[in-house]
């Protein structure tokens, strides 16, 4: 199992199109991925769970992956959530 705590630097939070950008990529892993922010922890793979955490640009939040390729998709949801979506305004 992997954990990481980020701050998410996409000013507009994991709201809409952030937010489906990031579950369509989870949803490309075998392992079990959840996001966790408020303390409250969801299924990083489904849209309505992950928008119900109401995340905003620079709240901190926590990815556990879990499975077979919990390496690669921790390090490919880390570049996301650092790189790409920042990018996405």
């Amino acid at each position: 199992m992997q954990k990481e705590k980020l701050i998410l630097k996409n000013e507009t939070g994991l709201h809409a199109r952030p937010a489906s950008i990031f579950v369509d990529k989870a949803g490309q892993f075998t392992s079990d991925i959840k996001i966790a922010s408020k303390g409250k922890e969801v299924n990083a793979k489904s849209i309505m769970s992950v928008m119900s955490l109401g995340i905003d640009g620079g709240d901190e939040i926590t990815l556990t992956v879990e499975g077979e390729d919990e390496e690669k998709a921790m390090n490919e949801l880390t570049k996301l959530i650092n790189e790409e979506l920042p990018e996405e305004e």
